[in-house]
Order: C-alpha cells, then sequence, then structure tokens
C-alpha cells in the first residue's frame, strides 16, 4: 500500500493498483538464472548434434539456422531491454524447440520427395511447400496461447509468455528465411551416391 501510494503521487495521472509482489534472494535469483542458461547450452548442443548424425547435411544447416536464431533472439532481448528470468529463459528455450520442430517438419518433408523420385532441387522447394502449412498452424497456436498467458497470467507467467510469443514469432520468420536460403545454396543437380547420402536422413542412404 505504502508502494502505491508513492507512485499515485508522482507525476502521471495514471492510477497503479500493485498487482503482486515477489521477494526473491540474490542467491537463489543466480541460481535459478544460471541453472537456466545451463540448460539452455546443454539443450542446444544436444539438439546440434541430434540434428547432425540424424539429418547429415541438412542438419548442418538447420545448426547454423537456430545459432542465427538464437543470436537474433539475444539481440532483440538486447535492443528491448527483456530481463532473462528464470521463468523468461524457460520460454526461450521451449521457443527453441519450435524452430527445431519447423526444420525437422521440412526435411521429413524432402526426405518423401527424394523417396519419390524427386530430384534434390525440386525435393527442396516441395518439402518447405509442404511443410509450410504446419509449421504455420504450430507457430500460428503458440503465438496465440502466448498472448492469453501474457494477458491473464501471473506476473511470472508474463515473462514465460513474452519470450515464448518473441521466440515463436522469429522462429516462424526464420523457418522460411534463413533455412530456405542455406538449403538452396548448397543443394545441388548431381545424383551421386555420396550426395544422396549427405542429404539422407538416418540410417539409410537413399
Amino acid at each position: 500500500k505504502t508502494l502505491v501510494g508513492r507512485l499515485n503521487s508522482g507525476a502521471l495521472p495514471v492510477p497503479i493498483d500493485l498487482i503482486s509482489t515477489q521477494t526473491i534472494g540474490p542467491s537463489l535469483g543466480t541460481q535459478a538464472t544460471e541453472a537456466g542458461v545451463k540448460a539452455a547450452i546443454i539443450g542446444f548442443l544436444a539438439i546440434a548434434l541430434f540434428l547432425i548424425i540424424w539429418y547429415r547435411l541438412p542438419g548442418v544447416v538447420a545448426v547454423v539456422a537456430l545459432s542465427i536464431y538464437v543470436a537474433l533472439m539475444l539481440t532483440i532481448f538486447k535492443l528491448m531491454s527483456v530481463v532473462l528470468t528464470a521463468a523468461g529463459i524457460a520460454g526461450f528455450i521451449i521457443s527453441m524447440g519450435l524452430a527445431v520442430d519447423a526444420n525437422v517438419l521440412i526435411f521429413e518433408r524432402m526426405k518423401e520427395e527424394i523417396r519419390n523420385g524427386k530430384g534434390l532441387i525440386d525435393a527442396v522447394e516441395m518439402g518447405f511447400a509442404r511443410a509450410w502449412t504446419s509449421i504455420r498452424d504450430s507457430h500460428i497456436a503458440a503465438i496465440i496461447v502466448s498472448v492469453i498467458l501474457f494477458f491473464m497470467g501471473t506476473s511470472v507467467v508474463k515473462g514465460f509468455a513474452y519470450t515464448f510469443f518473441l521466440g515463436a514469432v522469429v522462429s516462424l520468420i526464420s523457418a522460411q528465411l534463413i533455412t530456405r536460403v542455406f538449403m538452396r545454396a548448397i543443394v545441388t543437380k548431381s545424383g551421386s551416391r555420396f550426395v544422396k547420402f549427405l542429404f539422407s536422413s538416418g540410417f539409410s542412404s537413399k
């Protein structure tokens, strides 16, 4: 009440209500933040290893695109002065999962086109075209959920929803721009066995 009274006595003619308060000790807050950052780094490395092993050359492209995605997100956080709390870091980590899921959908569609006899160039274009609907719908659903959480959740939930919203928007854009540009740059008309191996996935060379 004292805080509300002091804020209301300021120059702004806008009433301020105290919705919630939290008291977190410096040691506990530091530990939570460090644990979140450590989880994000470990998760990123584990995902990168999986993508490269399972999807080979497209997996390398996905890791590069994911790295650019993370750099873009950190830049946005810096420009918008976003304070990364433990909840905010959790939202950022989950948004990374959305970005990875978009790449997996694209690569699986590409693999189906290659199995159907399409050339690599056509398979890449068809893969992006066929995956776009699923990517769009999943990201729009994530954006809607994050907006609802932001306007209806508590202050802690708002931090999660805010970073999750930003991540979903950036992921939706990067899936169609960054990954597509890199895939178009490396794809080739060659039908050699080595090239097919590089663009295959899993334990198959076809």
